[in-house]
């Protein structure tokens, strides 16, 4: 595939840094929300993380007429029937702060021991463009930890404990989580189709 551009549909700068990371070995030029206008945002009116990342890139083709990567995410507390999932960035109200969402989520869970806290975090990204329409999902399994920790990530990353490395996502650096985070996951599949698209020629 030639030289080209995407649209990285979102505006949250952690998401930028990690997409960005992660598409460097692709042959394209990297766009986000940022680099244009402001465009309406579309409501997420769908029921699984799947159709609301499709919501969010077909809104954003359409707007753009560039291909256009949406991705839609969220923590499932297992114990809290799958909450916050699709509300994870909505979790304390709409202009909450990361901080907010987590301690909100650990007050929530203060009387639950460690050995019922089990969550995943879920990933789905969609790709929308000229004939393309294309999901790619993964999920990352963990524990919500007492204490927040480290420094680095975004969004509930110091509450999650990846238990083979002991480790939350938020102490975790850039190289280690793009191997096991969720968003890591998808993006490996979606590099892929990158890869059989530029051997179709298109």
């Amino acid at each position: 595939m030639k030289v080209s551009k995407l649209l990285v549909a979102t505006k949250n700068p952690g998401k930028i840094l990690e997409l960005e990371k992660l598409l460097a070995t692709t042959n394209l030029e990297i766009l986000n929300l940022n680099n244009f206008s402001p465009i309406e945002d579309v409501e997420e009116t769908g029921t699984t993380f799947e159709e609301n990342a499709l919501i969010k890139a077909q809104h954003y083709f359409q707007k753009t007429k560039i291909l256009s990567l949406s991705d839609d995410s969220g923590l499932m507390v297992n114990i809290l029937n799958g909450a916050p999932g699709l509300y994870s960035a909505r979790y304390a109200g709409e202009n909450a702060s990361d901080k907010m969402r987590y301690e909100k989520l650990l007050h929530e869970l203060r009387e639950v021991p460690l050995e019922k806290r089990t969550a995943q975090f879920v990933c789905c990204l969609a790709l929308v463009g000229d004939g393309i329409k294309k999901t790619f999902s993964a999920s990352t399994q963990g524990q919500i930890i007492f204490t927040p920790r480290g420094e680095n990530g975004f969004g509930y990353d110091p509450i999650f404990e990846y238990i083979p490395l002991s480790k939350t996502f938020a102490e975790l650096s850039q190289e280690e989580k793009a191997l096991v985070s969720h968003r890591g996951k998808a993006l490996i599949q979606l590099r892929d189709y990158f890869t059989w698209l530029s051997s179709q020629h298109l």
